[in-house]
């Protein structure tokens, strides 16, 4: 691959906008841990200046690499971290489940979140070639087993909105590649089986309109029954997969979907996120001002539900400022993914554009109460090292791409 930054330039939408958001994420660790009393509080906001530094310092240095070294590191990157992945596994842990950091000093490093990228740059790399056609079901095959080993070493730590990532972020990138409708049909469809299990009439009526789908593709008889026994068959093993679930997982589950009532565990977290948005009214508190913030009645408020004390202390309008600047800065990723001229590069904006429209959504919808409370992080706003690093490593995946938009 040849590699030339001459004659473009750096995309300023996209930089003042990520550094819009890193703004935003510095006020709201501020408040958040403001004159904390507790020890895992302390000095959380001067480490996190830190970590924003040392990321615009990464993103920077993903920016300026050359495609092509990109391009050939990406195999011992993936390597590298699913042995990460795989040591974590000899780490004792509370509860017996498997640790999700590695501990350095007071610093502690998350493997999973550095996989994101990492699995990004890995399907953009075998997508790319002109002969990994998607269509193909070898090369389908291969693009599900890339996945396969992260999303169960993250799933076993427990980490399910983290290994959940992984799985979103691959249906997209074939889409881009040129994935056929009806493959994508094929293999969400089992999804849609799976979830609708749990109750008799929604999995019916996901059976007819499954159904009608396949007979809309008019693909034969046998292609028609083999697919019918596989959701069939899907929705007769959901409950078993339901009971390997750990019980804090199907807990959160049964809370969003309103099946339980628990106010004192997952469901205190969601009250007390709603009683924060809703007291912010129309302009907000004010910073430090936030009751639910400052007096600590909010879980996790400078990392999962950090978007609650964006909520209350800046209100509707300070949190919809905070929403367009998200929006404008995926739109404009979306644009440069579609404008660059280099597959590879495509790939990888797509990628992380999917990675940061997931997090955003499902980090907002939680703190909203419409999605299961699944611990990730708001992107370039929550607190974390790891999670920041991330993040700028995705940004610098995107603007790598944008500088060299039209270099084949």
């Amino acid at each position: 691959m040849y590699d030339s930054i001459k004659n473009t330039k750096i995309d300023w939408v996209l930089v003042i906008t990520l550094l819009l958001l890193l703004i935003y994420g510095l006020v709201t660790v501020y408040s958040a841990t403001f004159k904390s009393d507790q020890t895992q509080f302390y000095n959380n906001f001067s480490k996190q200046i830190l970590w924003v530094l040392s990321g615009l310092v990464v993103c920077v240095v993903i920016t300026l690499m050359p495609t092509s070294w990109l391009y050939s590191i990406t195999p011992g990157l993936y390597s590298f971290f699913i042995i990460l992945l795989l040591l974590l596994e000899f780490i004792p842990h509370s509860g017996g489940t498997t640790s999700r950091w590695f501990q350095l000093g007071s610093i502690q490093i998350q493997p999973s979140e550095f996989m994101k990228p990492v699995m990004v740059l890995a399907l953009a790399r075998f997508l790319s070639k002109e002969t990994h056609s998607p269509d193909k079901i070898n090369n389908l095959f291969f693009v599900f087993l890339l996945v396969l080993f992260p999303f169960v070493l993250v799933l076993k730590q427990p980490d399910l909105g983290t290994s959940l990532a992984f799985l979103v972020l691959t249906i997209p990138m074939l889409y881009w590649r040129g994935l056929s409708g009806f493959i994508i049909f094929v293999i969400c469809a089992p999804l849609v089986s799976f979830v609708a299990a749990f109750n008799f009439w929604t999995f019916f009526f996901a059976i007819i309109l499954i159904s009608a789908t396949l007979l809309y593709y008019h693909r034969g008889a046998i292609v028609f029954w083999l697919f019918f026994a596989l959701n069939i068959s899907v929705g007769i093993l959901a409950p078993v997969f339901w009971g390997k679930l750990h019980s804090y997982q199907q807990q959160r589950i049964l809370t969003f979907l309103g099946l339980v009532s628990d106010p004192h565990g997952v469901g205190y977290q969601i009250i007390q996120s709603k009683v924060a948005i809703g007291s912010g009214g129309l302009f907000g508190k004010g910073l430090l001002q936030g009751t639910q913030t400052q007096l600590r009645f909010l879980p996790a408020q400078h990392t999962d539900f950090i978007f609650s004390v964006l909520a209350e202390e800046w209100g509707f309008i300070g949190s919809l400022v905070v929403l367009v600047t998200f929006f404008i800065f995926l739109y404009r990723s979306t644009q440069i993914a579609a404008h660059t001229q280099n597959l590879f590069s495509s790939l990888l904006a797509i990628g992380a554009v999917t990675i940061f429209a997931f997090q955003v959504f499902v980090n907002i919808g939680m703190t909203l109460g419409i999605m299961p409370v699944t611990g990730l992080p708001l992107p370039f706003i929550s607190y974390g090292g790891s999670s920041m690093i991330s993040s700028m490593i995705l940004a610098g995946l995107i603007l790598n791409a944008a500088v060299r938009r039209f270099v084949y």
